[in-house]
């Protein structure tokens, strides 16, 4: 059974989780979220998203 899940849903579901339970203020994650619109625009986007594409493949191949 493979489950698909957006990056986008995932780390929202992280940052919710750490506002309720680690005490993340929601400054903080606005913050965060300020910064990966401008790292997303900048000349180091295409090596973040291969660098995370290729951890997305390396969990993809785990076998359990």
């Amino acid at each position: 059974m493979a489950l698909s899940i957006s990056a986008v849903v995932l780390l929202a579901i992280v940052v919710f989780l750490l506002i309720r339970k680690a005490g993340l203020k929601a400054g903080h994650a606005i913050v965060c979220m300020l910064l990966g619109f401008y790292l997303a625009s900048s000349s180091i986007a295409p090596t973040v998203s291969q660098l995370t594409t290729s951890v997305a493949g390396m969990i993809g191949n785990l076998k359990f």
